[in-house]
């Protein structure tokens, strides 16, 4: 992804956001102008900034909880096979549940403070993360398996040796669907419940029809989400070139074995 497409989107989305404001003349209850939001902004950055700060420390710790325990679960997964059968039940379970269920609950269980939109952005995070790189452990090709044990591997090193990096791919894919997903828990859970945050600034906005406001901080969330994915394509670009070539070396290995 590259940042210029995004900024070029997002020129593009402010100029039929205009078009339409000129077009339609909506009240500006419902539908604020580019201008109005950018004033509405202006006129207090200092809580825009720290409830922005807030809602990043959310979903920052949330996004590497959630990813930390998704790899986890799905390496253990592979490790012991028959602890799948317990967990994968129990994982679906979770993931069934609306988002909008949970975070209630959080709220009651862990309070209106951090740790309640932490743990919202964690489960949301946790799923494709964890169901990503499972899939890619569960997904070598047979052909290579065969082989390394056929030349004496144990369990554990072809799982830490050759599994492991192999799904290096599905994980990153994993973590590249997930992270723009974790703003979502962290807002939802200010919904819910919160003494900062954007999610809060948009609550309260809402209440009192100030939707410039409102607009606002949704814009500054878009931005910090498109930042976020932007981050982490950086941070797991090394990974999916180096485990494709060796998922091709192991590949013309284990064929050159076979014949």
């Amino acid at each position: 992804m590259r940042l210029s497409h995004v900024g070029f989107g997002f020129a593009l989305l402010l100029v039929l956001w205009q078009a339409g404001i000129w077009l339609f003349v909506p009240p500006r209850y419902i539908l604020p102008a580019p201008l109005a939001v950018a004033s509405a902004f202006l006129r207090q950055p200092g809580f825009f900034t720290g409830n922005t700060f807030i809602t990043l420390a959310e979903i920052v710790v949330g996004l590497a909880g959630g990813s930390a325990l998704g790899v986890l679960t799905a390496f253990c997964v592979a490790a012991w096979p028959r602890l799948g059968r317990l967990v994968w039940p129990m994982v679906l379970v979770l993931q069934a549940f609306p988002v909008f269920v949970l975070a209630p609950i959080l709220v009651i269980w862990l309070g209106f403070g951090l740790a309640s939109k932490v743990a919202m952005t964690t489960i949301i995070i946790f799923f494709p993360v964890a169901s990503s790189f499972g899939d890619g452990l569960s997904r070598i090709e047979q052909d290579i398996l065969d082989a390394v044990s056929l030349e004496g591997a144990s369990h554990w090193q072809i799982l830490t040796r050759i599994r492991v990096p192999l799904a290096m791919p599905s994980m990153v894919s994993g973590l590249r669907v997930a992270a723009p997903l974790a703003p979502l828990g962290a807002v939802v859970g200010e919904w819910v419940g919160a003494s900062g945050g954007l999610g809060f600034v948009m609550v309260q906005a809402n209440a009192r029809m100030q939707t410039d406001t409102v607009f606002a901080a949704m814009l500054v969330l878009a931005v910090m989400t498109v930042l976020i994915r932007f981050l982490v394509d950086r941070l797991t670009s090394g990974l999916t070139p180096w485990a494709s070539e060796t998922n091709s070396e192991f590949s013309s290995s284990s064929r050159s074995f076979a014949r």
